[in-house]
């Protein structure tokens, strides 16, 4: 399985901050932004991944993130030359996907949770032709919302509905099979101009092949979209690393413990590092072994 993370637009809503820097390379709190994605796929055993952002910003991820070979995986970079909806990541990874399925997170989504690692995992190894995520809100009418069975079948897809027919919303993580390029490709412009993903997940809705996760008690799902939630964020990830000493969306930490690098190589990076609080943590990880 590929992994795709689309890491493109303007960050309007976050003006001035993103007047000259991609919103996927800000801050939550001791990391950017994008790092918190890309757990996400290591976490689901992904170790290709492709990074898809604006002609502008696509060399600054290039030099943050380099090839991935140092933790073990592998970084390859597409632009996006506009913002031209969600579903092009397909045909601009075309090439990338090869004949492997996919899974597609967008740049500004922040999950965390003990067992979230566990669902991911289990979701890339299904044989569901899709999976869609379902996260219980309080005020669903401000999403994409979900309605499904007890088998995890999903019977209705609504965007911001007036009368929800369920409280999940549907957050921006998406599993595919190899089908999707061909369905990206034949999807119609919106009104907005753009291809929607909810024109995709619409496709295998109608192929009865959409399979809905739910993410409920004990995971978060953070938005980062204005500046006071990107604080909020922040906030949250400062708790749990305060309090817990573990460190949220490490990608040392989760490489090393998905076996793609071994001790000696996380040594190495932490030595490097050893003079920030990040290195210092990494290098606690080997104490502690």
């Amino acid at each position: 399985m590929k992994g795709i993370i689309l890491a493109g637009g303007k960050g309007t809503r976050l003006y001035p901050i993103t007047t000259s820097v991609s919103k996927q390379l800000l801050p939550i709190y001791d990391k950017p932004m994008i790092y918190y994605p890309i757990s996400i796929l290591l976490f689901a055993g992904i170790k290709d991944i492709l990074i898809i952002s604006t002609p502008e910003d696509i060399r600054q991820y290039e030099e943050l993130l380099g090839d991935g070979k140092k933790l073990g995986i592998n970084f390859s970079y597409k632009i996006q030359e506009k913002p031209k909806g969600l579903a092009e990541a397909f045909i601009l990874g075309e090439d990338f996907i090869g004949n492997d399925s996919v899974c597609l997170v967008l740049g500004d989504n922040v999950f965390y949770g003990a067992n979230l690692p566990g669902i991911l995992k289990k979701v890339s190894k299904n044989k569901a032709k899709a999976t869609i995520f379902g996260y219980p809100v309080a005020n669903p009418k401000e999403f994409g919302v979900v309605e499904f069975d007890n088998e995890g079948n999903v019977l209705s897809i609504e965007e911001k509905p007036a009368k929800p027919k369920s409280k999940y919303a549907i957050p921006g993580l998406y599993f595919f099979n190899n089908e999707v390029i061909e369905i990206a490709k034949n999807v119609k412009p919106s009104a907005r101009g753009e291809l929607e993903i909810t024109s995709v997940i619409e496709e295998y809705l109608k192929q009865n092949e959409l399979k809905v996760e739910r993410l409920s008690r004990g995971i978060a799902w953070l938005d980062t979209g204005s500046p006071y939630n990107m604080l909020k964020a922040g906030m949250f990830v400062e708790t749990v690393q305060s309090r817990q000493g573990v460190y949220v969306a490490c990608l040392e930490e989760i490489c090393w413990r998905q076996g793609f690098i071994n001790s000696e190589q996380l040594k190495e990076i932490g030595m490097n590092l050893k003079q920030t609080d990040y290195g210092k943590y990494i290098l606690s990880l080997l104490e502690e072994e």
